[in-house]
């Protein structure tokens, strides 16, 4: 007998990758559920399903730095409640200190959607119910047939867990020029944060400038201290805060000097059905 819960709910995080460097991005999480029936002729209450698994994504996911610890690109350091780590990617490098609580120490050698799934599921393992036999999680990511970006950031006035300096969204981009939908525009944009670190002025604690130019972010936040080291060329200086409102602002802002006699409106998402809207 099988239980199946689709789209159980979304997950936004940011996660290390070899090439591409710090990625943003945003999944949605379903579950399939193998097992006997149990007094009550369920394998396990659709109540207590979707708080377990939601409460443990929540948790130990969702606006978390994925960090594959098996792989030779990486190097860390915990002491005691914080992690100091070095990733390696494409000729550049991305360090960090922070709350342990900002990351998810995934024991895999890469992040995809199969290894965090099966890493979750052994974590899990814990709250199944005797007559379970077997949990399946998949990962995917939202269908978007319009322009997309990933990107990664941290918001150090928030009192919930979008402080942490790492954390990040795959989202969907709308800009209408006169109340017309331009794709055009909505692509150019979208290309141009590909897999960017999005960061306020005042958070820059310095800059190295080298043959690889760094930027060094560092902030103090309810949750602790964070620093963060990366690459100029994948980062994006907004003189205010990177809030989805913003963000919808800035993008806005910034084409209405290019189309002045037009009015610009920006539709910015953060993740899934979620977002901010502004006109300029």
């Amino acid at each position: 007998m099988q239980l199946f819960v689709d789209k159980l709910t979304n997950v936004d995080f940011s996660y290390l990758d070899p090439q591409r460097g710090l990625v943003g991005e945003t999944w949605l999480a379903s579950a399939l559920l193998d097992g006997g029936l149990d007094e009550a002729s369920m394998i396990w209450d659709f109540g207590v399903v979707k708080k377990v698994l939601r409460t443990w994504l929540d948790d130990e996911l969702d606006h978390r730095l994925l960090v594959p610890v098996q792989s030779p690109l990486l190097s860390y350091e915990i002491n005691g409640d914080r992690i100091n780590l070095s990733w390696q990617f494409a000729g550049d490098e991305l360090t960090m200190e922070a709350p342990l609580e900002a990351v998810a120490l995934v024991d895999s050698d890469e992040i995809s959607a199969e290894k965090v799934a099966s890493w979750s599921i052994s974590r899990l393992a814990d709250f199944f119910p005797q007559n379970l036999e077997q949990l399946a999680l998949t990962f995917e990511p939202e269908e978007i047939s319009c322009a997309y970006y990933h990107y990664s950031h941290g918001l150090k006035k928030h009192d919930g867990n979008c402080q942490r300096i790492a954390h990040g969204h795959r989202s969907r981009i709308e800009i209408r020029k006169d109340n017309e939908r331009d794709q055009w525009l909505e692509s150019s944009w979208a290309d141009r944060w590909a897999d960017i670190y999005l960061a306020s002025t005042e958070d820059l604690e310095g800059e190295t400038d080298s043959e690889r130019p760094a930027y060094h972010f560092a902030y103090d936040a309810p949750q602790g201290h964070f620093k963060l080291t990366m690459p100029q060329r994948v980062c994006y200086l907004m003189e205010s805060d990177t809030t989805v409102e913003c963000i919808a602002q800035h993008i806005a802002e910034t084409l209405k000097k290019d189309f002045s006699a037009n009015t610009i409106t920006v539709k910015a998402f953060e993740g899934l059905h979620k977002g901010a809207i502004f006109s300029a």
